[in-house]
């Protein structure tokens, strides 16, 4: 879901272990699976009327969808979401096992959106039960493109089509929603990547047979991440680097088994996917099953026909970098359709200025740019630091679940920080990010707490003795006659 950058930038991390911001997030985040201690935020509407009246439509109920809607909500739309799956969540339901995020967590945080005013309509697809043209004739005037990257690829080797070879995004799709999946005799997993290694756990839960991940990429090169890698391991899941598939192997048009050939390169001089193999080094394999997690493409269905949207070859849509509209203007896209497969994260923060883009495009004579949050932050430089005196306490880790017993369930055995070790691991910050204010320019005007949609600033008078107006009799000895004054002036004003 987050491959935690915000832990990489943390600035403890270049003296000890950085702050563990990720589990001090899941604590506050398991408040919200209990309705007594949900947060649902405050609206910061900036319209007189409380709230807007245009129509908005998200296509999509994945990370960017809902998030685009929450974002919405909180501006003072209600739109609506079209998910053409039975649940809404996207990938983070269809595609992320349950022992990683459970569902009732996903469920919660959704109630939370719905609670908001949006409206998320399932078992709509599109393009097929309704068009674009058909909202637009019902008043909408923005659309959000939030469909992600939802059918699996296959590396176009002979073979690949067998009884028993599936891309990892179907076999994630049909094993995660079912929590089952009949597997008989030895698996193979294809792919280095994240949805490769939740493939092969999955596959674990299915089957009692052999497990094995075969991926172009040397260890340290793989582009799961090392905590993903050693959960796997510790599972039993067997791993071989530096091997990409050469074909299938078919009985009665089963897979019976799998051929590789050594890698030699993965990427060019310039960086560029670009594989070389050795063709006479070879490996074969015996197994009932080959998942492929090699990639994820578009499908649009028929969602763009009789529309100008402009696709690039992979099948993502153009669209302007810093506004996500496409060459349709009253079309905005976001995550996986836009960028390519990345972290549901990324998916979230594009879904947060699809929405301010929507909500400037539906009022007239608004522009997309200027005055926008660009996000242009200038990092702390970390090489120029003298940190003198810090809390000395070590990274707070929470109890790790039993290995045997987690691979063979599919909850989340995990468990969380507890309230104590959270203070403490929050104590550890060394606040390298707090504001400090000019108080030769702060004038008191308070504005700063109304706008901080976090609640997060707060104020308070360091020098009682700078005021004697202590109470409202008090004060309305000095504000009344200028009241008045003031009043006679604005009457003569309008007069002249």
């Amino acid at each position: 879901v987050c491959n935690r950058r915000c832990e990489d930038a943390c600035t403890r991390g270049t003296i000890d272990e950085a702050v563990a911001i990720d589990e001090v997030k899941r604590f506050i985040a398991e408040r919200d699976l209990n309705a007594e201690t949900r947060f649902i935020p405050k609206k910061t509407i900036p319209s007189l009327k409380g709230g807007f009246k245009e129509k908005i439509t998200i296509i999509g109920a994945g990370p960017a969808g809902l998030s685009c809607a929450y974002f919405l909500a909180l501006t003072g739309y209600k739109p609506t979401i079209f998910e053409k799956n039975a649940e809404p969540g996207g990938m983070l339901r269809y595609g992320i096992p349950s022992y990683k995020l459970e569902k009732d967590l996903l469920a919660a945080e959704i109630d939370v959106i719905r609670q908001l005013g949006v409206e998320i309509r399932c078992g709509v697809e599109v393009g097929k039960d309704v068009t674009i043209e058909d909202l637009r004739e019902q008043g909408y005037k923005g659309f959000y493109a939030a469909i992600g990257c939802q059918r699996g690829r296959k590396p176009g080797i002979s073979g690949e089509n067998a009884e028993g070879a599936y891309t990892a995004v179907d076999f994630l799709r049909k094993a995660g929603g079912s929590e089952s999946f009949q597997l008989e005799g030895d698996v193979v997993v294809v792919g280095g990547g994240n949805v490769a290694i939740d493939a092969a756990r999955v596959s674990s839960r299915c089957s009692d047979a052999k497990i094995s991940m075969f991926c172009l990429e040397t260890r340290e090169k793989m582009p799961a991440s090392n905590e993903e890698i050693e959960e796997a391991l510790e599972e039993g899941i067997e791993l071989n680097c530096g091997w990409g598939p050469k074909e299938i192997l078919e009985e009665d048009g089963h897979v019976r088994g799998i051929v590789f050939k050594k890698c030699t390169r993965v990427f060019d001089a310039q960086g560029r996917f670009s594989p070389e193999y050795d063709e006479n080094d070879t490996v074969t394999v015996p197994c009932r099953h080959v998942i492929f997690s090699v990639g994820q493409a578009i499908d649009w269905g028929h969602m763009l026909d009789n529309l100008h949207v402009e696709l690039r070859p992979n099948g993502g849509a153009l669209a302007n970098k810093l506004t996500y509209q496409t060459s349709e203007p009253d079309i905005f896209v976001g995550g996986d359709v836009y960028t390519g497969p990345k972290f549901a994260i990324d998916a979230i923060a594009a879904g947060r200025e699809g929405a301010v883009s929507l909500h400037r495009y539906v009022h007239e004579n608004c522009t997309l740019t200027i005055g926008r949050n660009r996000r242009d932050f200038i990092e702390l430089d970390k090489e120029n630091i003298k940190v003198e005196t810090y809390d000395s306490s070590s990274r707070q880790i929470p109890p790790k679940a039993d290995v045997k017993e987690q691979a063979k369930t599919f909850r989340d055995l995990s468990q969380s920080l507890s309230e104590e070790q959270v203070k403490k691991e929050t104590s550890r910050c060394l606040s390298c990010g707090a504001s400090v204010v000019d108080p030769n320019k702060c004038i008191g005007c308070g504005i700063c707490t109304t706008k901080c949609m976090f609640d997060a600033i707060h104020l308070h008078r360091e020098l009682p003795g700078a005021s004697v107006m202590h109470t409202s009799e008090e004060k309305l000895k000095y504000i009344l006659p200028n009241m008045v004054k003031q009043s006679i002036k604005v009457k003569f004003k309008k007069k002249k």
